[in-house]
């Protein structure tokens, strides 16, 4: 699964192009990072690429994933999953079921959907916590959490948008490796936004630095 933009930019309805246009191609397991000043349209891009545009934004070029012009789909239809800075769980759902949200259609029935789920958590480290209140998780185990629910729909491509930012040194360093060796394993092609070098260092792959 290959991730290709080609000529892609972003236009505000009152402001004109935000950013130069950007010529991309991201390759199974790669992560690629974009980085640039805040307010210049990192987060707006993925946005685009996801589907998710707001009104009063419009965006120019395509986009190709695996071949296919996804451009014109709708976000259900692209299959691109998208992770958040702030691991957002839902607070009326076990652990557990904040994964088996996630879950592909593909899996029926619900002794293999509670089977998929818990080899989830065993891969995150979250073993034994299928009932656990997300409330009680530490802000890691979240990330973990997050993460392998996006994983399990089985996203053609991934889009992170600051995803280590709030965690401390620590945690920051861990959740990074987690990620990027399941992303790897999964041979998805990833673009993540961020204002740290380190995580761009760490992905290894291609720096895309947005301008005015």
């Amino acid at each position: 699964m290959t991730l290709c933009l080609h000529a892609v930019s972003v236009t505000a309805k009152a402001g004109g192009a935000l950013f130069p246009p950007i010529t991309l191609t991201v390759q199974p397991g790669q992560v690629a990072t974009v980085m640039g000043p805040s307010g210049i349209g990192k987060s707006t891009l993925l946005d685009a690429i996801g589907g998710h545009l707001a009104h009063g934004f419009t965006l120019s070029g395509r986009i190709h994933l695996d071949g296919i012009d996804i451009t014109p789909l709708p976000p259900e239809a692209r299959r691109v999953g998208l992770m958040f800075q702030d691991a957002v769980l839902f607070p009326h759902l076990s652990v557990g079921d904040n994964l088996a949200f996630g879950l592909a259609r593909s899996v029926r029935g619900r002794a293999a959907r509670r089977a998929a789920v818990e080899a989830a958590l065993t891969r995150a480290g979250l073993c034994g916590l299928y009932d656990r209140d997300p409330a009680t998780l530490s802000g890691g185990q979240r990330s973990r959490a997050a993460l392998m629910r996006t994983l399990l729909a089985e996203p053609r491509a991934l889009l992170l948008d600051e995803p280590f930012s709030k965690l401390d040194a620590t945690l920051r360093d861990d959740l990074r490796a987690f990620t990027f060796a399941h992303i790897l394993s999964r041979a998805i092609p990833v673009l993540m936004v961020t204002h740290d070098p380190a995580d761009a260092q760490a992905a290894g792959g291609p720096v895309i630095e947005l301008t005015r």
